[in-house]
């Protein structure tokens, strides 16, 4: 019942209903017990099966500036906890091409990250790498942070040249 908040390219809020709804949003890095949690994002989401909070396009530990290919995730169960340690599931993975990310979404069985040149998966791996990350297109992206939608089995994004759609493999949508 609580809320992460990220404007793009800005802090990451949290919003704990359990304190009332008449309470304000806090910056993670301020919230009690927060362990070095980002401060900046492009893109902030939570993992429907590992329940992981995942920061696309953030800061690295100690730093307030984006490193616009870096993912970041915290512990399991918990928005607060992203120190990597030998006990805990926290951790971060640079993507290896493009220059930024756009954008990010959700399907059934894994989480796509859209670069501004490729398509990447990202699948809950479990211990000890936590995340697999796979390209899965190369030379496709999104025209924008808002040109994507998964809608049951299928992923419909719009790229600078036209509309696809992801079902495990790219495919362009004749139009």
């Amino acid at each position: 019942d609580d809320l992460i908040i990220c404007p793009r390219a800005g802090g990451i809020y949290y919003w704990d209903e359990s304190v009332g709804t008449d309470t304000r949003a806090v910056a993670l890095p301020d919230k009690a017990g927060a362990s070095d949690a980002p401060v900046k994002a492009l893109q902030v989401m939570v993992s429907p099966t590992d329940k992981h909070v995942i920061a696309l396009g953030s800061n690295t530990i100690g730093s307030s500036v984006i490193d616009p290919l870096l993912v970041r995730w915290s512990d399991d169960e918990t928005a607060v906890d992203w120190t990597p340690t030998a006990i805990n599931s926290a951790g971060g993975v640079v993507v290896s091409t493009g220059s930024s990310i756009v954008a990010g979404v959700r399907t059934r069985q894994e989480i796509l990250i859209f670069t501004d040149t490729s398509l990447y998966a990202m699948r809950f791996s479990g211990s000890p790498f936590v995340y697999q990350f796979s390209p899965v297109a190369e030379a496709v992206s999104l025209i924008g942070p808002n040109a994507v939608v998964a809608k049951d089995d299928a992923v419909y994004f719009m790229d600078r040249d036209g509309f696809y759609m992801y079902r495990g493999s790219v495919q362009r949508i004749p139009c």
